[in-house]
């Protein structure tokens, strides 16, 4: 149908082209195909196959770093539109009473101190040989260091 494949989205010129594809990468060349015939060799061969695995890991690795380059500003993007959006069809939205905007002010703000504990609470269990069934937990704090807590069964 004489079409430009540049401007199909499904085809891979397309997602080259619009940036969507990681174009300059080495590990992509070792999928080029080779016809050159190598005489068998075990050890050629374990070595090819632990090469194949980590050509495999450091792709995966540098697809999953463009990718968040390429998501990063999404986000707050969307939810700019969004914002937008409710703004513009402000009309449509059912009223809200004050007492009932207050509710929701603070069910969001007790959401946020909730979040906010258990962020601080993370706690990490290290045994420690003692008399007794004595253990010493470590619990660590959000602004940096460890504190140090008896626990006696």
């Amino acid at each position: 149908m004489k079409r430009n494949p540049r401007k199909l989205g499904w085809t891979k010129a397309f997602r080259r082209a619009a940036g969507k594809e990681m174009t300059v990468d080495t590990t992509l060349q070792f999928a080029a195909r080779r016809n050159v015939p190598v005489r068998y060799d075990r050890g050629l061969v374990d070595t090819t196959l632990k090469a194949m695995n980590r050509v495999e890991e450091i792709r995966a690795r540098r697809e999953r770093v463009f990718y968040k380059k390429r998501m990063e500003g999404n986000k707050e993007a969307q939810r700019m539109a969004d914002a937008k959006l409710v703004v513009e069809n402000e009309h449509l939205l059912p009223r809200v009473r004050g007492s009932e905007k207050k509710a929701m002010e603070m069910e969001v703000e007790d959401d946020l101190k909730m979040a906010e504990q258990q962020a601080a609470e993370v706690q990490v269990h290290v045994p420690v040989k003692a008399k007794g069934k004595t253990k010493i937990k470590q619990r660590l704090l959000v602004g940096g260091g460890v504190e140090n807590v008896m626990d006696t069964d």
